[in-house]
């Protein structure tokens, strides 16, 4: 069983990785180093919103020049898209970005319903149980869509990129302690090679969204003391917190010498290392 477990999930995750990267690739081709005038003259040739990228017109709000580099976004990178393939291609990416956003709400969805449906005790229809779930986390998306403009849903979408980097260590460093944990995964613990190789990867992917975190800050958070204050505040407790995590993670990973200090002892329950 987990053999094949392992091939299925090496597939997925392969074949989901192959995707991300056309996609990273193609966007790179089609925005690296341009600018609004180069993408401009695209979109006059195909025809395609040669609007866009017009930084003279005031309704776009572009605060740029002609020789300026793009400043890309989901709904800019669409545009170019189709101002550099064709229109078709637009549409595609659309299709593409839906299906993302449906991969991921119903991941939570049906978690939640799962979680909600046993502490609830509910012996509804599948079917009503499915409508419910789904309503309740697409009409909030669907009231700020209607009520709002695409520059202030792509605000929010940078916004949810964010949350989701300063969260990503709450999800890696516990999986990564329950899977090389000799008291919760016995003989089937992480293997000292996989050890290695999954803490490179996770350090660097952490490493990225940290990057990624403070560069969003620091482009959208006023320079003035009253707003960074509480932002720091915020990190160092954030830190802390990693920081705690990380020391529990060390021992799962076979530095089992650190239950000698008696201060661990006192802020962990390490009884099993003992």
């Amino acid at each position: 069983a987990n053999f094949y477990t392992t091939i299925e999930s090496a597939i997925s995750i392969g074949v989901s990785f192959l995707i991300n990267l056309l996609v990273v690739s193609v966007f790179g081709n089609v925005l690296h180093k341009k600018t609004y005038g180069e993408l401009q003259e695209q979109c006059i040739e195909q025809d395609w919103y040669p609007q866009k990228f017009n930084c003279s017109l005031p309704e776009n709000d572009l605060d740029c020049l002609p020789t300026d580099e793009v400043d890309a976004d989901l709904y800019k990178g669409g545009i170019a898209l189709g101002c550099s393939f064709g229109a078709a291609y637009t549409y595609i990416w659309a299709v593409g970005i839906l299906a993302s956003g449906q991969s991921s709400t119903m991941t939570g969805t049906y978690a939640g319903q799962f979680a909600m449906q046993g502490f609830l005790n509910l012996n509804w229809a599948q079917w009503k149980i499915l409508v419910i779930t789904r309503l309740v986390a697409m009409a909030p998306t669907l009231l700020v869509a209607w009520f709002t403009d695409i520059q202030t849903l792509t605000g929010l979408n940078d916004i949810l990129n964010a949350v989701m980097s300063i969260q990503l260590p709450f999800a890696i460093i516990p999986c990564l302690c329950f899977t090389s944990s000799r008291l919760v995964m016995g003989e089937f613990r992480n293997s000292f090679v996989q050890k290695i190789v999954i803490c490179l990867l996770s350090v660097t992917v952490l490493a990225i969204n940290m990057v990624f975190v403070f560069q969003y800050v620091s482009e959208t958070v006023p320079a003035k003391w009253y707003y960074l204050l509480p932002i720091a505040a915020y990190f160092l407790l954030y830190f802390i917190f990693v920081g705690y995590l990380a020391i529990y993670l060390f021992i799962c990973l076979g530095f089992e010498y650190l239950t000698r200090f008696s201060f661990l002892r006192k802020i962990y329950k390490l009884d099993g290392f003992l």
